[in-house]
């Protein structure tokens, strides 16, 4: 048995880049930023930021073209996927992505003067075609 699960709670850094493919179906590439806090030997506390390439397709795709703008706070479960490309030198690089099943709209990235938030705390968002 084998499991290629991944569970990301992050804030969007850019906007959501929204794309379609030849047959149609709507692509969001987003750029999730999750930060570790970690104690240093001298005890002063240090933050790490990881950048996470996530992919998602169809409905969630569509969710993220409206409620994806940056500074957004996501939870993403997904898979992990490292595909092959050759770049524009010829030379052989590899692109390691989570494929998302499924994202939540938490907190973060409010759209309006009163502070209202930019969609509803959970929103439709599971694709499972």
């Amino acid at each position: 048995m084998t499991v290629n699960k991944v569970l990301l709670v992050g804030n969007l850094g850019r906007d959501a880049e929204i794309r379609n493919t030849a047959g149609g179906t709507q692509v969001a590439s987003l750029r999730l930023a999750t930060t570790d806090r970690q104690k240093s030997a001298s005890g002063e506390w240090t933050d790490h930021t990881e950048w996470h390439s996530v992919v998602c397709f169809g409905k969630l795709a569509e969710l993220m073209d409206r409620f994806g703008k940056k500074g957004k706070q996501l939870y993403v479960e997904g898979r992990i996927q490292t595909r092959e490309y050759t770049d524009k030198d010829g030379n052989k690089r590899w692109s390691t992505e989570v494929i998302a099943g499924e994202i939540r709209l938490l907190g973060g990235a409010r759209d309006d003067a009163q502070g209202q938030s930019t969609a509803p705390s959970r929103a439709p968002a599971r694709d499972d075609g």
